[in-house]
Parts: structure tokens; sequence; C-alpha cells
């Protein structure tokens, strides 16, 4: 597994995190100037955040450095932050702007599929057999030529496995247009799949992606 932002954190160690799971206590103390909360942020949030960027951009070997990005963006935004209960989904969005900004980057390049494998960074899966690595390269491949809205709506909705509101409010868009836009990803992935040998087999398995209507 890739090991996140080890920049910031090294500079943020508290005995032990001094706002006991809530949310709002942690952002009173961040405006106060609590380093201790600047510390809780980090240990709270950074597996969430890590994950999030991993299940849209894959294997990348810029993912510490984008995660170190959404938290230097988050220190300097949170006294702005109007709801305090509010700040997981907040951090899922600021995560959502630097992968959707680092996929724009990276568009029209494929050196990520075709690095040397004593380049490529550890997969988020100790014990995963080459078939699945083999697999997840292919499903990233195809993500990758989806357009970067679709892209990052279905990686937050099937991959990672958010609610549709959660994948909405993430992608600061309304439910509907979420909706949409999984159905169009749902059409061109499929599509782009099947042109993939290695998943294949996957999808003759079962595999299916669905927009339900209720969440």
């Amino acid at each position: 597994m890739t090991r996140p932002l080890t920049l910031v954190r090294p500079l943020l160690r508290p005995a032990k995190d001094a706002f006991a799971g809530d949310d709002a206590a942690l952002v009173d103390g961040f405006r106060r100037g609590d380093r201790r909360a600047r510390a809780a942020l980090y240990d709270r949030y950074a597996e969430h955040v890590h994950r999030v960027l991993y299940r849209v951009l894959g294997v990348h070997r810029d993912l510490a450095d984008l995660h170190h990005d959404v938290f230097v963006r988050a220190l300097g935004s949170l006294p702005n932050l109007e709801d305090p209960s509010a700040l997981k989904g907040w951090l899922t969005m600021i995560a959502v702007h630097v992968a959707r900004s680092s996929i724009t980057r990276q568009k029209r390049r494929s050196w990520l599929w075709f690095l040397p494998s004593e380049e490529l960074p550890e997969v988020e899966s100790g014990a995963a057999s080459g078939e699945v690595l083999d697999a997840l390269r292919a499903t990233y491949a195809v993500l990758d030529t989806l357009p970067v809205d679709e892209r990052i709506a279905f990686a937050l909705r099937f991959v990672d496995g958010m609610e549709l509101t959660e994948v909405a409010s993430a992608c600061e868009t309304s439910l509907a247009t979420i909706k949409r836009r999984l159905a169009r990803a749902c059409d061109r992935f499929g599509a782009a799949a099947r042109k993939q040998p290695v998943l294949e087999a996957w999808l003759d398995g079962g595999t299916r992606w669905g927009v339900p209507s209720d969440r």
C-alpha cells in the first residue's frame, strides 16, 4: 500500500486525539490555533482521503504527493468551513478536486500503464493474485478513456461504494446529474471493458453496473 502524506504528518504528532471524534470540536480547535487539531485532522481522515484518491486514480506514482496536496488545501481553507459537521464530505470534495486536476493533466499521457514493473508503486492489496492485478490495471485503463466527470462518478460509486447522495456531494452537483453521469459512464465502461480480454471473464461472470433510483 502506498504510504500517504509523509511530508506533513511528522510535524503534527499529538499524544492522542484530543477531540474524541467530534468534528465540530476539531474545527473549533483549529480556528483557535490548537496544533493538536491539525494532527487530529490527519489522524482521523488520512486513510479516507487516501482511499478516495486511490479509487479514482488507481495505481499512481504521485499518489503520496496528491494526498499531501489535499491536506495542504484543507489546512488553508478549514477556517472558512461553514458546517463543521460536514468535515468528512468536505475533505472528500477536496480530494475529488485534486484527483480531477491530476486526471486532466495526465489525460493524454500513457506512462502510468507502461511503467517498468520495478517503478510501479505497491498496489493496495498485499495478497492480490496476478490475475486480479491485471484486471485492476485494465479497469483503470478503461476508466482513463472516460470523460473525467464520468470517470470520477463511476469510481466513487462502483469502486469506492459511495451512496449516490455522497457521490453527488463530492462532485458538487445534483443527484439527477450524478445519475445521468453514471448512466453514461456505465454504458461507456461496459463497451470499453468488453474490448479488454482480461476483463471479459469478469464481465461474463456476472459483474454489472447500475444506477439505483432510491439512494
